[in-house]
């Protein structure tokens, strides 16, 4: 039995008339037979063929969620895991405040650092992004497991850890306020009063025999007037959203400076008209569509 001769992502790039990075997506997709991954390099048998631009996995292999995982176990660079981990903690902490740029973010996720900048970078700032890229993972490792209290303030405990707000006597990381806090100027459910609406919030999403986007979107509207902790309420919440898209085979989206307004909006206005919130994720939707086609993953 002849061995086995491979040939490098650059040769099979150069084979087959493709970018690097294609080739790493495929490889990392399952789609290059017998492929194999030594540390972080792709090793491809000189006998592989270009893989056709129809994806030949089962359905339940061509979910977004199966990509993520693999991509992720892989840590493969220039895939959708890396895209995901940049626009959604980028965004996500942006619309919270942070001032860290989307080249800042990617480069801290990419190299762990942050690089040289001449301005003036809260370390908060910092903490919060290398946290969240851990709470993207903790939703991709959970993301078929049912929602529950546990999961959630797992989430923000990751996400607050580290920070100056950890340090306050009166913040509890991973567990619900204290205090009594407001959301775009509305009162928000009382300290004493949150663990019974979450559980009760929690019970009625939980029970549903199919879950769709209305019934996501109305859960994150309740999770954010009940305003469960001191601070991370609006991040944990997407986080859910996006954790419950992946579980549920919903393409998610991700809330940018573009739609923030419209995403408050939506908000408020959810009780008496659900089509300004609709409107608003759906549009987020067609931008994940359109990096799901670029990355070749089907979805429904």
């Amino acid at each position: 039995m002849s061995k086995v001769k491979y040939i490098s992502v650059e040769e099979a790039s150069q084979n087959w008339q493709i970018s690097e990075r294609s080739v790493r997506n495929y490889c990392a997709q399952g789609r290059v037979e017998g492929a194999l991954l030594e540390g972080k390099t792709w090793k491809i048998p000189t006998t592989a063929q270009k893989p056709d631009r129809k994806h030949r996995h089962s359905s339940a292999d061509e979910t977004l969620l199966a990509f993520l995982k693999r991509e992720k176990d892989a840590g493969l660079k220039g895939g959708i895991y890396h895209k995901i981990q940049i626009d959604l903690t980028y965004n996500s902490n942006h619309i919270e405040g942070s001032k860290l740029t989307h080249d800042q973010t990617r480069y801290i996720f990419e190299t762990k650092t942050l690089g040289v900048t001449d301005k003036v970078v809260k370390i908060d700032d910092i903490v919060e992004t290398v946290n969240h890229f851990r709470c993207i993972d903790l939703i991709i490792e959970g993301a078929h497991t049912k929602l529950t209290e546990s999961f959630i303030k797992q989430l923000h405990f990751i996400l607050k850890s580290g920070t100056t707000d950890s340090q306050k006597s009166w913040f509890k990381v991973g567990d619900y306020k204290m205090l009594e806090n407001e959301v775009g100027g509305s009162e928000t459910t009382k300290p004493s009063e949150v663990s019974g609406a979450i559980k009760s919030l929690l019970k009625e999403y939980n029970s549903k025999s199919k879950i769709s986007l209305d019934d996501i979107l109305d859960f994150h509207v309740r999770f954010e007037s009940i305003h469960p902790f001191q601070d991370g309420n609006g991040r944990v919440g997407r986080l859910i959203m996006f954790k419950e898209c992946l579980k549920h085979n919903i393409v998610p989206f991700i809330i940018t400076e573009e739609l923030k307004m419209f995403y408050y909006r939506g908000i408020k206005s959810w009780k008496d008209e659900r089509g300004f919130l609709r409107d608003t994720c759906l549009t987020g939707q067609d931008a994940m569509k359109a990096t799901l086609d670029y990355f070749g993953i089907k979805y429904e």
